[in-house]
């Protein structure tokens, strides 16, 4: 979503499809809308102009325009064919003069300073190994008074990873860099945001994830075999498994992220 390859997309055409079976259309990461209107709890987006960063194919960003109501929102990400997915689905729901969608090459972002009264991101900045660089490139897109408000898959330490969450990690076969909640808030800090705030979800996930993995092995597991074929389902019934390990043991932490630029107010 942030940090990987334009040549080869972690994120193709089968893994969309998979993971709109799973998780509904347009949504690469769990928990649908109401955890999208979790992590925007108590902000105020009416009216302010908003970047979903690392915004997949698309189903968040239009979740957020439709319910959010800023006057413009922006869907960044590194990989083509969510890029164009994301693009198809705003213009059938017809968001396209308030949406949209913008695809370039890993590095700075490609927006001028103050661009934004929101930076959102679901899931997404675990792909990025160097947390330092993007939170110095999210304070600088955030006009003064701005908001970042994400959600990110962690891990609940610093050091090695154990076996469990290498076995994961290998299962999942993604760019994932990730990092402990201490690693996030230093360098979320050191970018200049304040009130740097980071909230564990691992329970809410642990839970939600042993369902998700149930559902692929039962009622849902036609419908994935017809979306994707079924060694690919099989490889992901692998993942889930490997993951659910890291999850009971906390090291696995999904972690709703949340920090201001000082100068105004943007919520």
């Amino acid at each position: 979503m942030i940090e990987t390859s334009a040549k080869e997309p972690e994120y193709d055409d089968a893994a969309i499809r998979f993971l709109a079976v799973l998780w509904g259309e347009g949504y690469l990461s769990p928990g649908g809308p109401e955890e999208v209107d979790r992590v925007l709890a108590g902000i105020d987006l009416s009216g302010k102009t908003v970047l979903d960063l690392g915004c997949g194919a698309g189903g968040i960003t239009l979740h957020i325009a439709r319910t959010h109501h800023p006057v413009e929102i922006t869907g960044f990400d590194v990989e083509l064919p969510v890029i164009e997915a994301a693009r198809r689905a705003a213009d059938a729901a017809c968001f396209s003069d308030r949406v949209s969608f913008i695809q370039a090459v890993p590095g700075k972002l490609p927006f001028a300073d103050g661009s934004f009264d929101i930076v959102f991101s679901k899931d997404a900045l675990v792909h990025v190994a160097d947390k330092e660089a993007i939170f110095r490139d999210i304070f600088r897109v955030l006009k003064p008074g701005g908001v970042f408000a994400a959600s990110d898959w962690l891990i609940g330490h610093d050091g090695e990873p154990s076996a469990e969450m290498r076995d994961y990690l290998a299962a999942e076969g993604l760019s994932f860099g990730m990092a402990s909640a201490a690693r996030y808030l230093s360098a979320m800090r050191a970018a200049g945001l304040v009130n740097a705030k980071a909230e564990s979800r691992n329970v809410w996930y642990r839970d939600v994830a042993r369902q998700e993995l149930a559902r692929l092995q039962g009622p849902l597991h036609a419908a994935a075999v017809a979306a994707v074929g079924e060694p690919y389902i099989e490889k992901n019934i692998r993942t889930w498994t490997a993951m659910q390990k890291v999850l009971d043991t906390g090291e696995h932490c999904p972690t709703h992220l949340r920090g201001e630029k000082p100068g105004g107010s943007a919520s």
